[in-house]
């Protein structure tokens, strides 16, 4: 059976060089870092390069990334970690409506404990305003929290002049890149971020592990104690097949950068102009321009996301209804939701994410497959109907 896979937002396939990286690792690299032996040099080294290598990817400094155990991690990390160890500075958070539960989860947790969010709203392409940042700005601010790009709608923010604004006030400033490193290019001193997260599934890594970028200089308090690895801020044995694998999968993404864009942008406009001249009532999510060049977010009416997704899985078409993180929950998606998107509509969105081993042979085998999907459905669907007579 034809198997295509174009769920990468949920996790990408693995590169052959990457493998390649990691296999010596899987069989000899079991000494450990923090030895002074000769086996604890080895893996101590071969850290190094990967931090090197990782960092960049971003054009940071290697003293400025600590790996985590994922893109999860490092969120949760930046955020508590930066706002314990600046106390004084304030109990105020910015972020956005549309971030990643795993920003609006421990922000839910530290309004308990005294803290104060201010959730923006964005516009219909998922745009933060930076205006309304800068408005929402007091003197107790501490953190601002806004992502660099939405994996769900594929909509960039302005994290350049949201930089300049934090920087301006002297607020703390931490962006979510999970779906954006290693996809287009980042620059954190461009970006004036003082933090940032990011995951080596999302360019062709391995799964379970991820980094954080924190700014030379800004202090973090470890949630994670015990040792004094990686610079005494995460303690904890080092992953060390993974930290290689997402080194030279950085490596490799940012040397490739050009190339994957362009490759994966054209596909997805293939297929976004089959979809709009075979199937009608669709609706696609997120900004025209300024967006995830493999992302293909649409919201097709009078029917269910989740049905296209087991049905396209039936013929062997891998997508997703939205976030991995909420495809079981049944629900439209708040990011969806939040662009203003009615809830009935909502509920028909699936979303297309591209990656390098996709091809126009997939393009081709999608859009015979999809089209008989979406007019099965809709004949099951009392909404289409009504609509037809209607017309």
């Amino acid at each position: 059976m034809t198997k295509i896979y174009m769920d990468n937002v949920s996790g990408t396939p693995m590169h052959p060089k990457v493998i390649e990286a990691i296999t010596p690792f899987l069989k000899e690299g079991f000494g450990n870092p923090s030895n002074l032996h000769q086996f604890g040099r080895a893996t101590s080294e071969a850290i190094q390069t990967a931090r090197g290598q990782t960092a960049n990817l971003i054009n940071a400094k290697p003293n400025e990334v600590i790996f985590t155990s994922s893109g999860t991690e490092a969120n949760n990390f930046a955020i508590k970690g930066i706002l314990a160890a600046h106390k004084k500075k304030g109990n105020h958070i910015i972020t956005s409506e549309i971030e990643h539960f795993s920003i609006l989860n421990p922000l839910k947790s530290l309004e308990k404990s005294g803290y104060s969010v201010t959730y923006l709203p964005v516009d219909k392409y998922g745009m933060v305003n930076p205006d309304d940042v800068k408005k929402a700005i007091t003197p107790a601010t501490a953190l601002v929290s806004i992502m660099y790009a939405n994996g769900e709608i594929g909509t960039i923010e302005p994290v350049k002049e949201l930089g300049a604004i934090m920087r301006e006030k002297g607020v703390f400033f931490h962006t979510d890149a999970v779906a954006a490193a290693g996809n287009i290019p980042i620059d954190v001193k461009e970006a004036n971020v003082d933090a940032l997260s990011m995951s080596a599934n999302q360019f062709c890594g391995p799964p379970g592990i991820g980094a954080l970028y924190l700014r030379e200089g800004v202090r973090i308090l470890p949630f994670m104690e015990g040792g004094v690895q990686e610079g005494g801020r995460r303690a904890g044995t080092e992953n060390i097949p993974g930290i290689v694998g997402m080194g030279k999968a950085a490596e490799l993404a940012k040397s490739e950068m050009t190339q994957r864009m362009d490759k994966v942008q054209n596909l997805r406009d293939q297929l976004r102009e089959g979809i709009l001249k075979k199937i009608n009532h669709v609706y696609i999510n997120g900004h025209s321009t300024d967006r995830l060049p493999g992302n293909l977010s649409l919201c097709i009416e009078y029917i269910e996301g989740e049905s296209v997704l087991l049905f396209l899985d039936m013929q062997g078409i891998a997508i997703s209804s939205g976030s991995a993180c909420t495809s079981r929950s049944l629900k439209a998606s708040h990011v969806i939701m939040a662009t203003g998107v009615d809830a009935a509509l909502a509920q028909g969105t699936i979303l297309f994410s591209l990656g390098i081993n996709n091809s126009a042979n997939d393009v081709t085998y999608v859009m015979e497959k999809l089209p008989p999907v979406v007019e099965r459905l809709r004949e099951m669907s009392p909404l289409y109907h009504q609509k037809q007579k209607g017309n």
